[in-house]
């Protein structure tokens, strides 16, 4: 399997089946999606969906109602290739079996309705990915590798370090990144660091690196 870290929140899942390129949004250049076989979208904020980009490619899209809804009004044309998926389907896509976890966003502030969210636990290869989107939301399994938020409005280091530890991958990557600098990153980097326990490492890359 090659993970692809690309801008913000989107990761480029490679295996042996196919290309999964997951949370295209606008902070993530469109060469993201060249050639790849499918995409997942965790939720409808334009930092993880951006219709445009979707655009750029014939591959089937896997979400949420919320999505579908969303492109049905901004992008009917996109909205004719996704399949609306609920939490615990369990699915097989571009040679990978993904299963669908959480179905909310996290608080951004208790005045705000609470938004739709699902992750994405892939596993192929002998390995197995987990894509929270915006949410806090452990996978119920082991994992390989989690992909952390790290910086956002709803989020502080103290919640970001736990949920790694709850999850406890032997490998985290670094995802949804650009609300902080290279600073504040670097404050993440050395905090994890310092609280992760052995056994578990964090990881970052910049967009189009591989972890």
């Amino acid at each position: 399997m090659r993970i692809t870290k690309f801008g913000h929140a989107c990761v480029r899942i490679q295996t042996d089946g196919g290309v999964t390129v997951l949370d295209p949004g606008v902070y993530t250049d469109a060469s993201a999606l060249d050639a790849a076989d499918a995409v997942l979208i965790t939720h409808e904020h334009p930092d993880h969906v951006h219709p445009e980009h979707l655009r750029g490619t014939d591959a089937p899209i896997w979400t949420i109602a919320a999505v579908e809804r969303l492109l049905r009004d901004q992008a009917p044309d996109v909205a004719e290739r996704v399949t609306v998926v609920r939490p615990g389907d369990r699915l097989e896509i571009a040679g990978a079996s993904v299963e669908v976890v959480g179905e909310k966003h996290a608080v951004i502030h208790p005045d705000y309705d609470r938004f739709d969210n699902s992750g994405y636990v892939l596993e192929a290869d002998g390995t197995s990915v987990y894509h929270p989107g915006d949410a806090l939301t452990p996978p119920g399994r082991p994992v390989d590798v989690l992909l952390a938020p790290v910086s956002a409005p709803w989020l502080k280091v103290g919640e970001a370090i736990d949920f790694v530890r709850e999850v406890a991958a032997p490998t985290s990557l670094a995802i949804h990144d650009r609300v902080y600098s290279d600073i504040g990153l670097k404050m993440v980097e050395a905090h994890m660091a310092n609280l992760l326990p052995d056994g578990q490492a964090f990881e970052r890359r910049e967009p189009g690196q591989d972890l």
